[in-house]
């Protein structure tokens, strides 16, 4: 019974397709479409060089204490903003109001001593000059007058010391910035090798960053004369690209460089220099320095018409006969995503392939005439 009604099914099949020729109906034809290609041309692109930076501010200032003694009162808190001369901590400054008190009266006595070898000086010297007294006890109270004088101004460095140390006991910032972690909880007890802090200066932040020294030829090739300070007038404004992929809105210029070229890694060291108005960048952030290199007269392919092929790239090239052949090329990538510089196996004229190309025999016809229907 299978085999009688697939007969049937078989009959009826062929009886439609005569049925339809017999009417005059074409069958589908296939229709060969051709691949999209392009002229190979040599054009002027700008190419993004990037660089993996870290963020460090300014004038970022480690705070430690000048005195030890037990941190009475913590005036900040980690990540605030604070202005230059902000107090930030109290250490307890009982002793050395005291030392000040005692250096204090110290001035005092020496004072009093000084004003006591004054007048007896003062009073010799007018006996002397009366013949009175000899010239050995005008000249022993004038070094009496004189030894007072060097108590008195031991005593005032005493005093001036003493101030700058009660001075010493309230910690206030140096700079305008943010507050940095804090180690130290009130009533540790502190001394001058104690960290309590750092204080980010952020108005300015320097992106420190590794330059290849292969960079260095846009300088050389611009006339750089060893003037590294006219170098980097040569240098274009750069961004800065956070670890997220979001670019900050300030661009930042190369404001320093060093000397010399690290002979194990064959860069430089730099930094890119940032404003940083809105207080959005932070010491310690890692991003990407991405500087713009003009590169003049390349060939500039997209990135589809590129095939990888185990350890060869290749681009179909169409030839005169409009069939495909396979070229190896060597490339560098572009930076915008969507494109390859061609350095070797293309020229400038050649017609390859851009979409479409994977799929695409060696030997094939890939492009073919417009095909027109005269038939109304």
């Amino acid at each position: 019974m299978k085999r009688n009604a697939s007969s049937i099914w078989t009959v009826a099949l062929a009886t439609m397709v005569f049925g339809f020729t017999s009417c005059g109906l074409d069958m589908p034809k296939e229709i060969k479409t051709s691949f999209e290609t392009m002229t190979v041309e040599k054009q002027d692109i700008t190419v993004p060089v990037k660089f993996s930076a870290k963020l460090k501010g300014q004038a970022d200032v480690t705070i430690t204490p000048q005195v030890s003694g037990q941190l009475m009162q913590i005036c900040v808190s980690e990540g605030q903003q604070v202005g230059k001369g902000q107090t930030l901590f109290v250490i307890d400054s009982r002793n050395a109001q005291l030392d000040l008190e005692a250096a204090q009266a110290n001035l005092q006595a020496a004072l009093a001593s000084e004003n006591s070898a004054k007048l007896e000086y003062e009073s010799n010297k007018n006996l002397y000059d009366k013949n009175i007294v000899s010239r050995y006890m005008l000249d022993n109270s004038e070094n009496s007058y004189k030894r007072a004088q060097a108590s008195v101004a031991q005593a005032r460095a005493s005093v001036n010391r003493a101030k700058v140390s009660l001075g010493f006991c309230t910690i206030k910032a140096p700079v305008s910035g943010v507050i940095g972690e804090i180690p130290v909880r009130t009533g540790d007890q502190v001394s001058p090798a104690s960290q309590l802090t750092i204080v980010s200066g952020n108005q300015q932040m320097d992106a420190e960053f590794s330059l290849p020294e292969s960079v260095l030829e846009m300088a050389i090739a611009k006339g750089f004369d060893g003037n590294t300070k006219e170098a980097l007038k040569l240098f274009p404004d750069v961004t800065f690209i956070m670890k997220n992929g979001t670019e900050y809105e300030h661009k930042g210029r190369i404001s320093s460089a060093t000397g010399m070229v690290n002979a194990t890694t064959g860069t430089i060291a730099c930094k890119a220099t940032f404003p940083n108005p809105e207080g959005k960048l932070y010491s310690g952030i890692q991003g990407t320095v991405v500087m713009p290199s003009a590169k003049k007269g390349v060939m500039v392919v997209p990135q589809g018409a590129v095939l990888r092929l185990q350890d060869k790239s290749l681009v179909y090239k169409v030839k005169a006969d409009s069939t495909a052949t396979a070229v190896e090329v060597t490339y560098t990538d572009a930076g915008n995503g969507k494109d390859f510089i061609v350095t070797s196996g293309l020229n400038v004229g050649d017609k390859i392939v851009t979409v479409g190309a994977n799929n695409v025999q060696e030997g094939e016809q890939v492009l073919f005439p417009k095909e027109v229907n005269s038939e109304k």
